[in-house]
């Protein structure tokens, strides 16, 4: 019998390696907090001094959108309303902050090993032996 990837490198190494880097990776990302610093009101850019709010990218969303709803072979509308739309969600993103939150040394091995321990096992089954 063939092992992982028609490799004879073992299916429960696979599957052991799959398992802890999941959990690792799991335990990583459930250690990460991010905190959204943005509103309607607040800037999410600023351009040389001028601070752009999202409801200024609003305003030629909103006149890309009833531009295509007029005409919807109006490619500046379908411009416009994208633009806009890709700049608020860039916008949305930029503005979050992300943080590690207090673990011991403790946790930080146990997400470590896990993590570059599964992805070890994980490869090594895949080689053949």
């Amino acid at each position: 019998m063939r092992g992982a990837g028609g490799s004879s490198g073992g299916l429960g190494l696979f599957f052991v390696g799959f398992f802890m880097f999941c959990g690792g990776i799991y335990m990583l990302l459930n250690s990460i907090r991010f905190y959204a610093n943005y509103g309607f009101g607040g800037s999410i850019y600023n351009l040389g001094g001028i601070s752009i709010t999202s409801g200024m990218i609003m305003i030629p969303f909103m006149l890309g959108v009833g531009m295509i709803f007029y005409n919807a072979k109006n490619v500046f509308g379908w411009l416009l309303a994208a633009g806009s739309l890709t700049g608020l969600i860039f916008g949305v993103i930029s503005s979050i902050q992300f943080q590690m939150r207090s673990m011991s040394a403790f946790d930080l091995i146990v997400i470590l090993v896990l993590t570059v321990g599964g992805l070890a096992l994980f490869l090594r089954s895949l080689k053949s032996v």
